[in-house]
């Protein structure tokens, strides 16, 4: 199989809210992208316990399947400061130093004002160390092959954002769907990471949502089934071996194809 080429790297600082694009990544052994899905809004108490950090699912939070209005927030965090900004339709509507009750204080008013018909009780802001709120227990990186992407566009005769996706790489040079026949397989990236792809991505209905309008215009889920009987779009990896990888990298499959 010839080896794919990073196109892009993302990661998001906050569950359910807006990617932050990144140059480069420092890949840790069973580690996320540093700072993914790092926090989450609490929707209504979520039992989770930050001295004793646990898997939770998608639902105790704010996310897109359920709050579709929060693809119209662009937000950015601040590692260094741990200020996580947002902006609604182009304007700064609040921020908050999140390592500090004032500012999460802050983040939670915002979001118990423009979530309120959504809410199941006040609104927290969570973390907790070394913890990711991922939609899955292991910790992941997840990767969307951009052919897969056009292929699932001439499905639905519209254009997809591949942002719909929420991945952490978008790789570009495999054939459509060929990532699913390396589920069990390893690869290198750059010069010294390696993943092994765990598992296929079941989609939701939060990829229906388009981002930036917060439009739920499309039924890829639906669309996938119809076509070719399934909802998975993209493959979950685990690093088994450390490295920094930056776009524009090559992606060698390693093992099993």
């Amino acid at each position: 199989m010839k080896p794919a080429k990073i196109r892009a790297i993302y990661r998001y600082p906050v569950k359910g809210l807006s990617a932050e694009r990144l140059a480069t990544a420092a890949l840790v052994t069973g580690a996320t992208i540093a700072g993914d899905r790092r926090f989450a809004i609490e929707n209504g108490a979520s039992g989770f316990d930050p001295q004793a950090p646990a898997w939770l699912p998608k639902q105790r939070f704010l996310m897109l399947m359920k709050n579709k209005r929060l693809a119209r927030l662009t937000t950015r965090y601040h590692d260094a400061t741990r200020t996580l900004v947002i902006l609604h339709d182009g304007r700064e509507a609040v921020r908050g130093d999140l390592g500090t009750e004032q500012g999460r204080a802050a983040i939670e008013r915002f979001f118990a004002t423009f979530c309120a018909d959504e809410l199941r009780g006040p609104p927290k802001v969570l973390q907790a160390k070394g913890h990711s709120f991922s939609d899955v227990a292991r910790k992941v990186v997840s990767i969307i092959n951009l052919a897969s992407v056009i292929a699932i566009e001439t499905m639905a005769s519209a254009r997809v954002d591949p942002l719909r996706f929420r991945a952490n790489l978008y790789l570009e040079g495999w054939p459509a769907f060929t990532e699913f026949d390396l589920v069990g397989c390893e690869i290198a990236i750059g010069e010294g990471a390696r993943l092994k792809i765990i598992k296929r991505i079941p989609r939701s209905a939060a990829v229906n949502v388009e981002p930036d309008t917060g439009r739920r215009d499309l039924d890829i889920p639906q669309t996938l089934m119809r076509t070719v009987g399934h909802a998975d779009c993209g493959v979950y990896a685990e690093v088994i071996a450390p490295g920094a990888v930056a776009t524009g990298d090559s992606v060698t499959v390693m093992v099993g194809a």
